[in-house]
């Protein structure tokens, strides 16, 4: 019997949990009754009574697992690393909230049997906030044009992963994965599954301005070349341009031409220019910086504070 493995992060989702697991378990039981599962919730510290919630789920039924970590860890080590925890011959990602609905599990079990090694859910239209989804469009437009790998607009992780893949994801080392962009670069056989994202059913987001960037920088820094290239580019335009006026103002302080000239405005300009295109491109390459620093120490991708209804159900330590 093949085994299948469900995969939900959570962070402050106590209003979730148990409705999230109910309606997968319902899925699996009635249209999946042909396959063995296992749901792993991976805990991300939450502060809400998510944790107590998940024990109770977990007591009530040996199939659905928790992992609780010590710390958060941020919005792509936890799901990753949760991913690398599954049994079954494929894993489901998706999230706690209910907007990857549920009910594109046996859609993705069905594509997966058809000989697919990715069944990615794709948005097409979101009931979330109208300008924040147009944001994100204008994003994946962005970093699909800007990288060197052809990535997948609207796709935010959620879907099907055979176990090929998580294999792969296991050995990688990466101690700051983007999964999305590793599903584009390794080009497994994929197939894409259109969906109307939801809104939250209940409980507040986490996202952010600061998460939203972090997604972003992220992304530009581990597979895009475009903005140290750009800001090689531009450096040399500038200084070409800063070149060529200090020789007209030279030839024309020599040849007393300057009194026809707009005092010292052009030169203002120009260091206000100049000065915030450095800025600008300094913090660039200080994210790329970033990246490389992180990648170099390579912290342990999430530390687990305690495991429920695994084999060693003991608090331990884990890095990939």
């Amino acid at each position: 019997m093949k085994k299948i493995s469900i995969m939900i992060p959570c962070y402050n989702e106590v209003e979730n949990v148990g409705p999230i697991s109910e309606a997968i378990v319902k899925i699996m039981t009635e249209q999946l009754s042909a396959y063995d599962y296992e749901l792993i919730f991976i805990d991300n510290c939450s502060e809400d009574g998510t944790r107590e919630k998940l024990e109770e789920i977990c007591r009530g039924n040996k199939k659905i697992k928790a992992i609780l970590n010590v710390t958060n860890f941020g919005q792509f080590n936890s799901p990753f690393y949760g991913m690398c925890q599954t049994t079954g011959d494929c894993t489901i990602s998706m999230c706690c909230d209910f907007q990857d609905p549920p009910e594109l599990i046996p859609k993705f079990v069905e594509e997966w049997e058809n000989g697919y090694k990715i069944v990615s859910a794709i948005k097409t239209t979101s009931k979330e906030n109208g300008f924040i989804f147009f944001l994100r469009k204008c994003y994946y437009k962005l970093i699909r044009n800007m990288s060197s790998v052809k990535m997948i607009e609207n796709f935010t992780g959620t879907g099907l992963y055979d176990k090929s893949f998580i294999n792969l994801i296991k050995q990688l080392d990466d101690p700051i994965p983007f999964l999305r962009g590793i599903v584009a670069e390794y080009n497994f056989k994929r197939k894409e599954i259109p969906y109307q994202q939801a809104q939250r059913r209940a409980g507040k987001t986490s996202n952010n301005f600061y998460s939203l960037y972090d997604a972003a920088m992220l992304s530009i820094t581990s597979y895009t070349k475009v903005g140290l290239r750009l800001a090689t580019w531009i450096g040399f335009l500038t200084a070409a341009i800063s070149f060529v006026i200090a020789v007209v103002y030279l030839v024309m302080k020599l040849t007393h031409w300057y009194s026809f000239q707009a005092g010292y405005a052009p030169m203002i300009i120009g260091i206000f220019l100049i000065g915030s295109l450095q800025l600008f491109f300094i913090g660039l390459i200080g994210e790329y910086i970033l990246n490389i620093n992180t990648r170099i120490m390579h912290r342990p991708l999430v530390v687990e504070e305690r495991r429920i209804n695994f084999e060693e159900d003991t608090a331990k330590e884990n890095s990939l």
